[in-house]
């Protein structure tokens, strides 16, 4: 074999030797991601305690349970600019549904849902809906008024505290209902409001839980803000309280329970829904107490099987059908708001609930 012959034969030889490499990295070495890409974004952390925690606890449970690949952007701000570039970068990076998990990021948002039609859009507020954005949401305003019968129960002086981060129509619900529980058991009892103007800051969140207790008496007092530090400083101070979002550990008896989320469950629901082809075909999900997203957590040693037994005859009139706001409601300047036989409706309850039941009492300095 001359040279030349030789050379040729060692040139196809290379060929041949790339083409089954190549063929090898291909069929055993590359794999293309063909998962469904979930975006997520958040105010905060995904190691934050409270509402930015267990949301990416939950959403990333339900992708795994769904064979589903989760984004997240994490500590996005309340604004437009910020909402909008988290989006972008979402869709860049292949997501087809995006979970946008605070309350005003559905406003913020709409331009950017809008000119993004082929992705499916799920907003925790329901003011806002675009026929590639449902919101969704739980009925936590039923949990709120059995925590509030349990809070009009264990109130011994008639004021119990509520602190909240602002008033927008989901925070001024859940205020509501829990007042209508607490009036339930207790007719003379006052929820006293007292305002933080921010959805987590810890110093104001301790302070307005030292001004209800100090100026105010209050030796009841629950919260609507992203994080714990309401209940922490509630303990502390000797006073029983009921939280939100999830249950929180290493608390004296005083912590009662608290209104909580099983955000898998609801995730797994609605991230389902898109995966089967159903996306967006509903404005709204709202989830009610007979689902399992909504509830109750675990009572201490200080709420007795009487309290217990009440409490769960309520709950199971509202499995039954019975709507919280109903019958006759007053609001704080006298006007009725609801008669005998007639409820609110969820229209009103989920856009246009800018009052407070009568029993609110908004606190000043």
């Amino acid at each position: 074999m001359n040279d030349k012959k030789f050379q040729r034969l060692l040139i196809i030889l290379g060929i041949l030797v790339a083409v089954i490499i190549a063929v090898i990295i291909v069929t055993f070495g590359y794999k293309k991601d063909t998962k469904t890409k979930i975006g997520l974004i958040i105010t905060g952390s995904i190691d934050d305690d409270g509402w930015n925690g267990v949301h990416y606890e939950g959403v990333k449970n339900a992708c795994k349970d769904l064979d589903a690949k989760l984004l997240v952007k994490e500590n996005v701000k309340e604004d437009k600019e910020s909402c909008e570039k988290a989006i972008n970068d979402l869709i860049k990076e292949g997501a087809t549904m995006i979970i946008l998990s605070s309350y005003e990021y559905p406003k913020l948002a709409k331009d950017a849902v809008q000119k993004n039609p082929d992705i499916a859009f799920y907003g925790i507020s329901a003011e806002v809906y675009t026929k590639n954005m449902t919101s969704y949401f739980g009925r936590m305003y039923q949990a709120r008024y059995l925590a509030g019968v349990l809070a009009g129960l264990k109130t011994e002086n008639g004021n119990v505290g509520y602190v909240a981060a602002m008033p927008n129509v989901e925070v001024n619900r859940g205020i509501n209902a829990f007042t209508l529980g607490v009036k339930s058991v207790n007719p003379d009892a006052s929820v006293n409001v007292i305002w933080t103007g921010t959805w987590d800051d810890k110093d104001k969140e301790i302070k307005a839980t030292k001004d209800l207790v100090n100026n105010k008496n209050v030796d009841v007092i629950t919260c609507h803000q992203n994080q714990q530090n309401v209940v922490n400083e509630a303990d502390r101070l000797g006073i029983y309280s009921i939280g939100y979002n999830e249950e929180t550990k290493g608390l004296s008896d005083k912590y009662l329970t608290a209104s909580v989320w099983d955000w898998e469950n609801l995730y797994n629901q609605i991230i389902r829904e898109f995966m089967q082809g159903k996306g967006n075909t509903v404005q709204r999900h709202w989830f009610g107490i007979e689902t399992g997203v909504i509830k109750l957590s675990p009572y201490s040693a200080k709420v007795t099987d009487a309290e217990k037994a009440q409490i769960e005859q309520i709950k199971a009139e509202m499995l039954a059908g019975k709507n919280v706001f109903s019958g006759i409601i007053y609001d704080t300047e006298g006007k009725m708001r609801c008669n005998e036989g007639e409820s609110i409706s969820d229209e009103i309850l989920l856009g246009k609930l800018d009052w407070y039941v009568d029993g609110v009492v908004m606190y000043e300095e």
